[in-house]
């Protein structure tokens, strides 16, 4: 196979032919057969198969063998185009940003924009700052920084979406916390909140009721009506605020230690009587 060698230089890449046969041996889908081997000359490379099955075998026919040579090279030509000599194989493209407005310094800065993934492998990049090096993966994110990481990036990621409109924030915040209360990510659908908690009323309350209620049913599953879904179907005080409370007790005090209060709107009524009386 011949290598385009202006094409490297034009795209100023770090590529050498010595670096494409220990991209080609390392690569796992390609499987060489034992004995094969990588040679480059000045603009290519060839690639000397080995035997595809055990050299041991004489009892093999010719045809045969020819056979298994026309797959192994039939399956080389195909992938090895797609080798990644160097760089990370999961991402895609990078595109270097720069600032037009310096910063107070008076320095220029530059960003390098990733598509695809590896934050790991660009965070510790050379020249790379890995502190201020983000993903919008959450998930990602959760896997390489933890799971507090990926509650900011969730809560980031809302408000870069729902940017201009009049949203309090403490609700996106309340929702990346439902999302990540457990540890890991947990989606807004049938199948995240059947993991968050175990309550028939919270998923038919949510998408698939007749199911739910009829899986429910089947398996003889009990709801304890503990949330605020299910007390609010059932017509019940939620257990939070004050409602939280279940043992009411006095405090034995005289209504003049505690002192007496007017009612705030108690005279209007009066007054408005008075005024039609008059009129």
């Amino acid at each position: 196979m011949r290598v385009d060698q202006s094409t490297i230089q034009k795209l100023a890449l770090d590529v050498t032919m010595n670096d494409i046969p220990r991209a080609i041996k390392r690569t796992k889908g390609l499987k060489l057969p034992d004995g094969s081997t990588i040679k480059t000359f000045a603009n290519h490379f060839s690639v000397y198969i080995g035997d595809p099955e055990n050299a041991t075998k004489r009892s093999r026919s010719v045809k045969a063998k020819e056979e298994g040579y026309f797959v192994v090279v039939q399956n080389l030509k195909r992938n090895i185009p797609d080798v990644v000599i160097k760089g990370y194989p999961q991402a895609t493209r990078a595109v270097i940003k720069k600032d037009d407005k310096p910063n107070a310094n008076s320095i220029e800065e530059v960003a390098l924009l990733v598509e695809g993934y590896g934050l790991l492998a660009c965070m510790n990049t050379e020249g790379i700052d890995g502190t201020k090096t983000r993903t919008n993966s959450a998930m990602e994110m959760k896997d390489v920084l933890g799971i507090e990481a990926a509650r900011k990036t969730i809560i980031s990621e809302i408000n870069e979406v729902t940017k201009g409109m009049d949203i309090d924030p403490r609700h996106m915040q309340l929702l990346a916390d439902v999302m990540t209360c457990k540890g890991k990510i947990l989606g807004i659908t049938r199948h995240g909140l059947a993991k968050m908690r175990d309550s028939v009323l919270q998923l038919a309350s949510f998408e698939k009721t007749p199911d739910h209620l009829f899986d429910a049913a089947f398996h003889m599953k009990k709801d304890r009506i503990e949330g605020v879904s299910e007390c609010i179907i059932m017509g019940q005080s939620m257990s939070i605020g004050t409602g939280a409370f279940k043992v009411v007790r006095t405090l034995g005090l005289e209504e003049e230690q505690l002192g007496k209060r007017a009612p705030l709107f108690g005279g209007c009524f009066e007054a408005m009587k008075n005024v039609a009386t008059a009129a």
